[in-house]
């Protein structure tokens, strides 16, 4: 992972997951999914959608910029001075999904939440899978 000529990281995850596209969407996409594995949150699946994600350490506040159904979705996400955004990428692969996470717009002076975001994000993957898991 290179910093970008604009001065800006991002951290990047795959995983590739035994489950189809729309049950992955759904734990994407679906507050109370959502709140299994992420934070609790108010959101729609709405480009233009604000919401918040909301955790005992504080609050992310975030607005929704692109909805694809089983394919893409992306939201800003603000927190203490960090303006970013995250986009999941769906690809279809096999039997299951190829999910990408890309949290992008890390300054190279915003170190420790870079590090915290990339610890976060392996554990906040981790649950979404146990989460999609126990869908029907």
């Amino acid at each position: 992972m290179n910093a970008a000529s604009s001065g800006t990281r991002s951290v990047i995850i795959e995983r590739e997951m035994p489950y189809p596209p729309e049950k992955i969407w759904r734990a994407l996409s679906q507050p109370h999914l959502i709140e299994e594995w992420l934070m609790k949150n108010d959101f729609t699946p709405a480009v233009g959608h604000y919401f918040t994600l909301r955790a005992d350490w504080g609050s992310v506040d975030c607005q929704v910029l692109t909805v694809e159904p089983n394919k893409t979705l992306s939201y800003t996400w603000r927190a203490y001075g960090l303006e970013s955004v995250v986009t999941w990428t769906l690809t279809p692969k096999g039997a299951g999904t190829q999910l990408r996470m890309e949290h992008s717009g890390f300054g190279t002076d915003q170190q420790q939440a870079y590090q915290g975001a990339q610890a976060g994000w392996r554990r906040f993957l981790a649950a979404l899978e146990q989460a999609v898991a126990r869908l029907d």
